[in-house]
């Protein structure tokens, strides 16, 4: 795997979660590390001082050397939610970031930083309000339409070197169409994946790849409003990750789902959410 990890920290002492759990991802998948530190609001005197970002590198450098992980430091200036994403344009990155302690009133007019930094950002986003390590139990959230293809290929490789189980979930949303395939969908929920339908195959072949790889994999059909579906999947599993796939479009996601269900599963979710956005060609 070529990509690299791209960790971000502005200080702030819940992004530790994405060093840690960045850490322990790069030792996983082999990759090289980026810690990318970004100072937000500094004066030239306190630099002389003592700078704020001093003590997360020195701890972040230390555990980095504990698990072998290759790593490189940067420090840009400028608010997180423009420097991370223009720094993530910058090569094959995963991005790792975690809350960023941002304000009540800031989130109100601002947006919620997750949303700004995953409209921006192309590439695969590694959200972690929570550590939950050792991974044991990983969920795919699949669509059915093809752009998760890519989404289920890397997390398939992060249960492949966890040896996590894996648990394919697809979520039939409420609707009063009766065309053919939505009634084959409909009377076939137990057994989806063996139907010879568009969302059937794509389910079958997850399944075929997570069992070729030697994995404990299942597939999972529920129906009713998305988010609530698969977050309710997500506490009664007591999932350690969840992975979803996404248009590479922002505006197209959000024409795809109402709410933008990527973004609401990964705010509400207790695990970290790694979403993988496909890039039509």
């Amino acid at each position: 795997m070529k990509s690299e990890l791209l960790i971000a920290t502005n200080g702030f002492k819940g992004t530790w979660r994405a060093i840690e759990y960045g850490a322990w991802f790069a030792q996983t998948m082999r990759m090289k590390v980026t810690l990318l530190g970004v100072t937000e609001r500094l004066s030239p005197a306190a630099i002389d001082d003592h700078h704020p970002l001093e003590d997360v590198f020195e701890r972040a450098v230390e555990l980095f050397q504990k698990k072998g992980v290759e790593y490189s430091l940067e420090v840009r200036n400028g608010d997180a939610e423009q420097v991370v994403p223009d720094k993530a344009k910058q090569g094959d990155f995963i991005t790792v970031v975690s809350p960023l302690g941002r304000s009540r009133i800031r989130r109100w007019l601002a947006g919620r930083s997750f949303r700004v930094l995953m409209e921006q950002i192309t590439g695969p986003v590694l959200y972690v309000p929570e550590i939950r390590l050792p991974l044991k139990r990983l969920l795919i959230s699949a669509g059915g339409l093809g752009y998760e293809v890519t989404a289920e290929h890397l997390a398939l490789q992060v249960a492949t070197l966890s040896r996590a189980d894996v648990t394919i979930l697809h979520v039939i949303p409420p609707t009063d169409l009766d065309y053919p395939t939505t009634r084959d969908v409909r009377e076939h929920m137990s057994d989806l994946q063996d139907t010879d339908t568009v969302l059937g195959r794509s389910l079958k072949k997850a399944f075929e790849v997570a069992n070729v790889a030697g994995l404990n994999a299942k597939v999972i059909t529920r129906q009713g409003r998305v988010v609530e579906q698969i977050l309710t999947e997500v506490k009664e599993g007591n999932y350690d990750m969840v992975c979803m796939g996404s248009h590479y479009s922002a505006h197209a996601l959000r024409q795809l789902y109402t709410p933008n269900v990527t973004a609401e599963v990964a705010e509400a979710a207790n695990c970290p959410t790694l979403t993988v956005r496909h890039s039509p060609k």
